[in-house]
């Protein structure tokens, strides 16, 4: 059966028939021409983007021992980014297998997870030696995010760290590339592509806008797709890479996976618009609203961070192990007796009456029910990350979310 063309726009790219018959898109380089067309609405969301993302940092500076805050941060987006490409695991899952690890026996999912975790840590310590956001890098943080092979994570038999040799495509279950709904650019064409999107990396930001230029950069790594699996993740991670890259976050604490879930309807939408008709300016409006609401989370959970250790340790002010405790559940917030004890570095009784008496408080939750091997979460620490998915995706306070 004849199909009809599939629309393309020449401001973002064009489809191109292959020699088997198949059409595939061709993107055009960034930034897009005619310029981006910078309408009131678009700079307001933009200032409001740049402004929200500057509280949030200049919030994380005043974070009393930041990095004990920054891993959670990092866990949460890899459960919620891994999430949207199927994986069931939680941030508890993650947590307790951190807590109690079982390398030989670790369920996929979890996996996953975990090599999300190692990725954003990769990337952020080779930003931090002075390598650039390169395509190189790119292809690293995907062999973390890959790392354990077939059987181990989902696409690890899919050439962790190598660009694709042949074609794919995106499209329902049971899809051709007849009938796929977007075909990327077939592998002769993809480093022209690639290449093109560096040189935007390294040199759009003489005339980008920072947030602008995330927005372009994410939405041209998706059209690309460069890896056979993998590419939503590594797109997600790009956002907060170039950030830290920039200077405009010195810590990895703005994820977008939360609000692209819970609009993913829209994320799609306005991504085919983009190839069918050339319509970068709503998109980029669609990703500076996500931008402002993640950051306005964030700065309301780091807030609530703030007051809940300050309130917790005023608790137990003259109790040196019970202040070291506190440090290391917001290291870590699900423990044990016997892991408490090598962390704080006292006996395991020691340990033991000391959670009982967080338990006491409501700080803490055992959650084993067992008279043995018990294990304990910092239940209001978790739950201000829960809350932050909720609000990160409404931007609206929590109890006005529930409301509506």
């Amino acid at each position: 059966m004849k199909t009809s063309p599939i629309p393309s726009s020449p401001r973002a790219g064009r489809y191109v028939q292959q020699p088997s018959g198949y059409r595939a898109f061709l993107p055009e380089p960034l930034p897009p021409a005619p310029p981006i067309a910078y309408d009131g609405e678009l700079l307001t969301l933009l200032s409001d983007a740049d402004r929200d993302v500057a509280r949030l940092d200049a919030l994380a500076d005043l974070l009393p021992n930041p990095d004990l805050f920054v891993g959670m941060y990092v866990r949460h987006e890899a459960v919620l980014s891994s999430q949207i490409e199927g994986t069931q695991s939680t941030l508890e899952d993650v947590l307790a297998f951190e807590a109690e690890p079982s390398h030989n026996d670790t369920p996929r999912d979890v996996e996953e997870v975990v090599n999300y975790v190692r990725a954003m840590n990769h990337g952020l310590a080779r930003l931090a030696d002075g390598f650039p956001l390169s395509l190189r890098l790119i292809r690293e943080i995907h062999a973390e995010l890959m790392h354990g092979g077939a059987g181990k994570v989902r696409g690890g038999e899919k050439t962790p760290g190598e660009f694709r040799r042949s074609q794919d495509w995106i499209g329902g279950a049971g899809s051709t590339l007849a009938t796929a709904a977007f075909v990327p650019p077939p592998p002769h064409a993809l480093m022209d592509a690639l290449g093109a999107l560096e040189h935007f990396l390294h040199h759009g930001r003489a005339d980008t806008p920072l947030l602008i230029r995330c927005g372009l950069a994410h939405a041209q790594f998706e059209t690309i797709h460069p890896f056979l699996d993998g590419n939503g993740r590594v797109g997600r991670l790009l956002i907060t890479l170039l950030l830290c890259e920039a200077g405009a976050l010195t810590r990895p604490l703005l994820y977008l996976s939360v609000f692209l879930k819970a609009h993913r309807a829209e994320y799609y939408d306005r991504l085919t618009a983009i190839r069918a008709h050339g319509h970068w300016e709503p998109w980029l409006k669609f990703f500076l609203r996500g931008v402002g609401n993640t950051a306005r989370a964030a700065t309301r959970t780091a807030k609530d961070i703030i007051t809940l250790r300050d309130a917790h340790r005023a608790a137990v002010a003259n109790q040196a192990r019970a202040l070291a405790l506190i440090d290391h559940l917001l290291r870590q917030p699900l423990t044990s007796a016997k892991a408490t004890a090598r962390a704080i570095g006292c006996t395991p009784p020691t340990a033991v009456r000391l959670l009982q008496d967080f338990e006491k408080r409501g700080w803490v939750r055992e959650i084993t029910g067992q008279e043995r091997n018990r294990q304990y979460r910092y239940q209001p620490y978790v739950d201000l990350f829960r809350r932050e998915s909720v609000e990160s995706a409404f931007d609206l306070p929590v109890h006005l979310v529930a409301a509506t």
